[in-house]
């Protein structure tokens, strides 16, 4: 380890000290109060920039003619950028679930956004309308996978880090989560889906968050922000000036002209939170990392999203640009084709604060390589999705509808055969069921099913699937037939 040192042995040769003996105790020394300087100096402040509904695409820094950016591009000058970064599980509330504990949707067990509707009972009026109460349990029992396991503001409790939440947290109130601040009450409260008072934040400005961090300062305490606006999700509602100028650029659908503005507005509460911390001189002792929770395609003729976007394993619900900025201690620079999965954003981030990971957490500590600049260990990145409605709130795979692989420019897609409620039906059409291969690299938009021409490297990424996670409930089709 590091930050572990040993106190030097000096030896003599007759009267006088050996030189070369004399130098390397000189050294030690010198090692050992360098040690002794490291572990009095404070641990770094850790904020979470997480976007909601956001295309990976979308970016200044990641090349889109129009949308600008221009804070969130500045953060990217100072920052370790994986292009290929992506989350498992393409859906807010998994997302967050496995921001909050590391661990893979199937291990939390919070796999959709809801328990499956039940059948409706009649409401005083006489109109059926209303869920019997026992939904209202399933909501709870739901809520309750959190308490199972140790999430990142509990855990950074232990190294005397102090916690702020807003934004979106679906899993009760910010207590429940282990934050020692927040803004959402939770459910069963009024507006406690999914963040209640916390999805003002950065729509109605940014001042819990910007007084949390300057209480944070007065008290001299090391403070982690959880920062997950309801932006740029719909409704899209940006500012006038911002729809106007997506309008004079050109952009002729005033659904993607609102998205595009929504996107701006999003990065503008960014450089809020970011030059706030610059102008507290906390830059340089603060981990920042940026990601989104899902993707999102804008439908040109509606507020919706387009198909293989949010809910879906294709790129554009699942990749995520990724950043990690720390001045002076993370190299900056693109990651080129390097993998990064938000499974390792949870053991970096303890590494960072001196918290020892929970043995079950199965992503990477980057923060050797991100110091050093060297290239990860990561060979593939692995997700699941699974249907919006939680068929079964303690078998994950009764609600399974995909698995996916990608190893260096091979992804693999299969299809299984879980429960998809009505309701969302349309976002997850299951209409090829054979396995699907894509070459990244040539195809990022996976427009060519190449499954048929190598069926070897999909016999390789099956058994790598199965190796990762066995799912002997559910049926797939991994064998290509035309």
């Amino acid at each position: 380890m590091d930050d572990v040192v040993s106190y030097p042995r000096c030896r003599q040769s007759g009267a006088f000290p050996n030189f070369t003996m004399s130098i390397r105790c000189f050294l030690s020394l010198l090692c050992l109060i360098a040690g002794l300087l490291r572990g009095a100096e404070p641990p770094p402040n850790i904020v979470f920039i997480i976007s909601d509904d956001h295309a990976w695409t979308d970016y200044g820094f990641m090349g889109h003619p129009l949308i600008e950016t221009p804070h969130l591009d500045r953060l990217a000058g100072r920052s370790a950028v994986f292009e290929r970064g992506y989350v498992p599980t393409a859906l807010c509330r998994p997302a967050l679930a496995t921001f909050a504990t590391g661990l893979y949707t199937h291990q939390h067990k919070t796999s959709g956004n809801d328990p499956a509707l039940l059948p409706p009972i009649s409401s005083p009026d006489g109109k059926k309308n209303q869920q019997p109460p026992e939904y209202q349990q399933l909501r709870e029992k739901l809520i309750s996978h959190i308490d199972a396991h140790p999430t990142l503001p509990k855990l950074l409790a232990t190294r005397g880090y102090i916690s702020h939440q807003s934004g979106k947290w679906w899993e009760g109130s910010y207590q429940r989560g282990g934050f020692t601040q927040g803004m959402t009450r939770g459910f069963p409260q009024p507006g406690g889906r999914h963040g209640d008072d916390g999805l003002k934040i950065g729509r109605e400005g940014m001042g819990p968050v910007l007084g949390f961090i300057d209480q944070a300062v007065a008290e001299k305490k090391p403070f982690f922000v959880w920062y997950a606006p309801f932006l740029p999700h719909t409704p899209h509602t940006p500012p006038e000036r911002l729809f106007t100028k997506y309008k004079n650029k050109g952009v002729k659908s005033d659904f993607v002209a609102r998205y595009y503005a929504m996107v701006e507005w999003f990065d503008e509460t960014c450089g809020q939170l970011l030059d706030h911390l610059d102008s507290k001189g906390l830059s340089n002792n603060t981990l920042v990392v940026y990601v989104g929770d899902n993707g999102w395609i804008q439908r040109d003729e509606s507020e919706g999203f387009a198909p293989r976007s949010k809910q879906s394993p294709n790129e554009g619900g699942v990749r995520q640009p990724t950043l990690f900025s720390w001045p002076g201690v993370i190299k900056s620079g693109r990651r080129g084709d390097q993998l990064c999965s938000s499974i390792d954003i949870f053991p970096t981030v303890l590494a960072a604060a001196g918290v020892a990971a929970p043995a079950n957490v199965p992503g990477l500590n980057l923060l050797p390589v991100l110091r050093s600049g060297r290239p990860t260990s990561r060979e593939a990145v692995f997700g699941e999705t699974f249907a919006h409605d939680v068929a079964d709130i303690d078998d994950p795979q009764a609600s399974l509808l995909y698995r996916w692989v990608i190893e260096g420019k091979w992804k693999l897609l299969l299809t299984y055969d879980g429960a998809l409620s009505d309701r969302y039906a349309w976002a997850s059409p299951r209409e090829e069921k054979r396995p699907q291969l894509f070459d990244l690299f040539a195809d990022p938009h996976e427009n060519r099913n190449l499954a048929s021409s190598h069926p070897e490297v999909v016999a390789r990424l099956v058994r790598r699937l199965e190796q990762w996670w066995p799912t002997p409930q559910r049926k797939v089709i991994t064998q290509w037939t035309d």
